[in-house]
């Protein structure tokens, strides 16, 4: 038992003694490998209606198009770890299977991307990053490997203030380094926002869908509108109407096509 504690309090040593961002996050990934195996690693931050952006990865080259290119142009929307930290989840660990909805295998997301990667199991740390947003670093297995198992969850958990101070520090070091400049990506993105569900949508409709989009609830969207929240629960169930949809992820599949069409 001793043994196991002054490798581990080592192993952090050796983490932290990196310089902070892409050295430090290399190191990270590194021991958290040796805790729980995982095939990748990829660390995205969540920045409001910006598009992901891929902090640190150990993609290879010939599948990054796949994990991250296609992942930015707008299959995040629909992903249960981008979704989570849009509705406030708490920082901490969380695998696919828990916050992934019922028949999982059945949604948009799964379907037009998701089964594409080729994975048995996903794991994810979510660290929120005050106002700026959320970041979320995955840990992915391939298919045919093993479900992490108790142990390692536990490990991993442990691991927990690590993963959050490398992750804050990388996040600093890339604000100071550069101001965010936007993308040809956001500005897609911000255009299929001011389009979607012109033509067919009222324009208190409209308004009301992107802020769906962007994860409100009535309340919150009544709120930012200055409207009652039913009268955004009536403009809710005519737009699902005119849509022919019945869900907000189903709203998320309907704009995500729109995104890539687009």
């Amino acid at each position: 038992m001793h043994g196991q504690l002054v490798e581990w309090t080592q192993d952090i040593a050796g983490v932290l003694a990196r310089p902070p961002g892409r050295p430090q996050l290399a190191a990270l990934a590194g021991w958290l490998k040796r805790l729980a195996f995982a095939d990748h690693f990829a660390l995205f931050i969540h920045e409001g209606r910006h598009p992901p952006l891929a902090l640190f990865d150990t993609i290879p080259p010939n599948l990054r198009q796949l994990f991250v290119g296609d992942y930015q142009a707008g299959s995040y929307l629909l992903d249960p770890f981008y979704l989570a930290c849009v509705f406030g989840q708490a920082d901490g660990l969380y695998s696919m299977r828990r916050l992934a909805p019922e028949r999982f295998y059945n949604t948009s997301y799964y379907c037009s991307y998701y089964r594409y990667l080729g994975l048995s199991e996903q794991l994810g740390f979510i660290i929120s990053l005050g106002e700026q947003g959320s970041a979320v670093l995955s840990l992915m297995r391939l298919r045919g490997g093993a479900a992490f198992s108790d142990g390692e969850m536990q490990l991993l958990r442990g691991a927990a203030p690590v993963v959050e101070q490398v992750v804050h520090a990388a996040w600093e070091v890339r604000r100071q380094l550069r101001p965010q400049g936007r993308s040809g990506v956001d500005d897609k993105v911000d255009e299929a926002f001011e389009q979607f569900g012109r033509g067919v949508l009222t324009a208190r409709e409209c308004e009301v869908a992107r802020l769906l989009l962007e994860g409100h609830s009535n309340l919150s969207a009544s709120q930012r509108l200055r409207i009652a929240p039913g009268t955004v629960k009536v403009h809710r169930r005519n737009l699902y109407e005119k849509l022919e949809i019945g869900s907000q992820s189903e709203l998320l599949a309907l704009f995500v096509r729109e995104l890539k069409r687009g």
